[in-house]
């Protein structure tokens, strides 16, 4: 398990780090790198902007303004409701449906006679429309006959009139811009009023024609609702009369009666309760006997009134005379018999007038009992001929409608037949168009910054495609990052003079056919052999023990300069003093052969399979003492990987580790077979040879993990063939790339 302070966590977070960050740094350089393909789609774009602007005639843009007029909408809602105000975004976007319709252009063309104007029927040249000319393949079929009828004359006049007219909304307000575009001033001003007017002349036939169609509609409405109407109130009175529904004051008769009755039966009502309480007052006082209990109508009774008092006199009298002489005084039992009579004749007129009460409330309840009789028998008629009314208010309702449908109709024929007379429309014009004294197209500042950005951006998409593709290694970072591997360096690409080979040379000699060969011994203080000299010592710190180095130089892909960088690596180290061993171990494709020894006749296969002596086949460098080793191949070797992995293989390098110091190893590539890989055991370090900007990373990387005993041996990788000039471009801040200007000082390549 990693601890958080791990390297390989440490790596992680900062590339997410990086990764969350833009790298301007890598922006500014893919800038650096493609500016030239920018430039060139930018100059591109410019000339055909040129081109468009050359060959382009100019157009002239006239504008009128025309105001859907609220006011006199309002004004005409009020003469009529057929018309609807204008207040949302649906109506203005009909009232520019309708500018730009047939109906307006057929108008103006026939008012200026366009048609026949060869000026507005002339095509127009421009490159633009040559392109779509080409591009229209249904012209390319098309007859070659000239449009001659006139209605189609017209109807060509009308659509090229809508193509070059605009129509579009001022703002949030009511007003509408109308906008022709041609190439004669005048022509535009004229059309673009024309069109204003044809406008208005439409609007006001359109509401003439709608009011006329209205009209007729309404008269046809109104002769049918008045029929109906009559029907229906003929309706209503006989059936009135056919059930006895006869009304007064909008009320029937039996409803009238119903209610009298029932007012009467209330008041009765009263009445008998009225009676009875006089009644049974009055016997209440009788029955008990009291002789102070008061009845109104004895109040107002003179007999009763009478008596009554004389009863007071004598008993005033009686009870002064018993307080005299006392209770049993003869006179007071005269006047206490005379009080008896008096109190007889007082409860007999209470009798007589109790009798009178009993008589009144016999005469209430009988007239009680026959307005309920007769409020019974109407209740029964009403309910009768509610439920008649009931069909009855029916054919009220129907006649109702019929009625005031006719009654509305008939004002709305009114209103269509007066606003016939208002010529007033719901718009005006309120700005007239005025000739243009410049062209409004083509824009040339807009059309050249439009080809300017179309320019960066089809020139920013290439570049970003052409770095898209670039998958191959270009700076040392990207080996470290990709590979993991040590960058030991990069190796110019140079160009060297080719040798005639001489027959007067030794056998026993290399024979160099071009100068690539030696070129570390002719330019010993160039970056080439500092780059093969950083290799020297990345291989002595791999093994610093060891007295002899076996070396292995090695590719991915064949003709990525493997041998070339072995011969000049083999020549540097004998050049140094070091006793050095170049073999040529590609017995597939002996490139370092065909370079240096073409003239040998035997070599690697003779020392393996032979067992010839490395004296009779090692040729010489006499300039640099280098020994080497050819690998001549008269016939075609099908188990190349076995020989070099056998123990013969082992014993001949055993035997060259005792009288060398280095032996380099030139071996096949490693994609394309398997020979390196084979003899990996043998070796002690191994030199990766990368062609730069030419082999993809992908391949790099998959071959290295997929070979992990070469990658452990590998001491670092070699860019070869590098462009100086094209380097600068990869560089960033801090790698070896960016400070190369100041190092290079330290270079001579002469």
């Amino acid at each position: 398990m990693l601890s958080p302070n791990s390297p390989t966590v440490l790596a992680v977070s900062q590339m997410d780090d990086q990764s969350e960050r833009i790298d301007f740094e890598k922006l500014f350089a893919i800038a650096r790198r493609q500016w030239r393909v920018v430039g060139i789609c930018v100059a591109f774009f410019a000339i055909l902007a040129v081109v468009y602007l050359l060959t382009t005639a100019p157009y002239f843009t006239a504008s009128t303004s025309v105001l859907i007029d609220r006011g006199n909408s309002e004004l005409i809602n009020q003469l009529s409701s057929l018309g609807a105000p204008i207040d949302d975004e649906t109506a203005l976007l009909s009232e520019i449906q309708l500018f730009q319709s047939d109906t307006i252009a057929l108008a103006v063309v026939d008012n200026l006679k366009l048609a026949d104007d060869p000026d507005f029927m002339a095509s127009d040249f421009s490159s633009t429309q040559l392109l779509k000319s080409i591009l229209n393949f249904n012209s390319w079929f098309a007859s070659a006959d000239l449009v001659t009828a006139a209605e189609d004359r017209r109807q060509a006049a009308a659509g090229r009139l809508n193509n070059n007219m605009d129509v579009e909304r001022v703002g949030k307000s009511y007003a509408l811009s109308i906008g022709y575009t041609s190439r004669s001033p005048d022509q535009a001003a004229d059309i673009a009023n024309a069109i204003a007017d044809a406008y208005l002349v439409d609007k006001l036939n359109s509401k003439f024609e709608a009011t006329s169609r209205a009209s007729g509609w309404l008269q046809e409405r109104i002769d049918e609702l008045k029929q109906k109407a009559l029907e229906s109130d003929l309706a209503v009175q006989k059936f009135r009369a056919d059930n006895g529904l006869v009304a007064t004051d909008g009320n029937l008769l039996t409803d009238q009666q119903l209610s009298e009755l029932s007012s009467n039966l209330i008041k009765a009502q009263a009445d008998t309760a009225r009676a009875q309480a006089k009644f049974d007052r009055i016997r209440k006082i009788i029955d008990s006997g009291q002789m102070d209990a008061i009845v109104t109508d004895v109040l107002d009774n003179s007999p009763s009134n009478d008596i009554r008092k004389k009863y007071l006199e004598d008993s005033k009298l009686a009870a002064e005379i018993s307080a005299r002489l006392g209770p049993n005084h003869e006179q007071v039992v005269r006047l206490k018999a005379e009080m008896e009579e008096y109190k007889r004749q007082m409860f007999d007129e209470l009798n007589r007038i109790a009798e009178s009460y009993k008589s009144d409330l016999d005469v209430a309840q009988t007239r009680q009992k026959s307005l309920e009789n007769s409020v019974t028998r109407a209740t029964q008629v009403s309910a009768a001929a509610g439920e008649t009314q009931v069909e009855l208010r029916e054919l009220e309702r129907k006649a109702d409608s019929y009625r005031n449908l006719y009654q509305s109709f008939l004002t709305r024929f009114q209103e269509a037949v007066q606003q016939q007379s208002f010529p007033i429309t719901d718009a005006r014009v309120i700005t007239r168009a005025q000739t243009p004294n410049k062209p409004s197209a083509p824009k040339k500042p807009l059309v050249l910054a439009v080809a300017i950005f179309l320019g960066l951006a089809a020139g920013s998409t290439i570049g970003a495609f052409r770095e898209f593709r670039d998958r191959f290694f270009r700076t040392g970072d990207q080996v470290r990052e990709i590979l993991g591997l040590e960058y030991l360096g990069h190796v110019p690409k140079v160009v060297a003079e080719e040798f005639k080979v001489s027959s007067e040379q030794s056998a026993q000699h290399v024979r160099r056919i071009s100068g690539l060969n030696e070129y570390v011994v002719e330019h010993p203080l160039s970056a080439f052999a500092e780059t093969l000299r950083n290799a020297k010592v990345a291989a002595d710190i791999e093994n610093p023990m060891r007295q002899t180095k076996i070396i292995g130089v090695v590719s991915c892909l064949p003709s990525e300069g493997k041998s070339t960088l072995a011969i000049n690596f083999a020549q540097l180290l004998s050049n140094q003093g070091a006793r050095t061993l170049l073999i040529d171990g590609d017995l597939r494709n002996p490139g370092a052969t065909r370079a240096l020894g073409q003239h040998a006749a035997n070599g690697l296969l003779e020392a393996l399979l032979q067992d010839r002596s490395l004296d009779d086949l090692i040729l010489t460098d006499p300039a640099t003492a280098l020994s080497f080793l050819p690998a001549v191949v008269k016939y075609r070797v099908p188990h190349s990987s076995d020989v070099l992995a056998s123990a013969t293989m082992a014993n001949l390098l055993s035997e060259a580790a005792k009288r060398f110091d280095y032996i380099i190893l030139d071996l096949p590539p490693l994609g394309p077979v398997v020979d390196a890989r084979a003899v990996s055991h043998l070796l002690d370090t191994v030199l990766l040879v990368v062609e730069w900007g030419k082999t993809s990373r992908r391949i790099v990387q998959s071959i290295m993990a997929e070979q992990p005993e070469i990658r452990k041996r590998c001491a670092g990788v070699i860019l070869n063939k590098v462009d100086l000039e094209k380097i600068k471009l990869y560089r960033s801040h801090g790698s070896s790339e960016y400070y190369y200007s100041r190092y290079s000082n330290y270079y001579q390549e002469n």
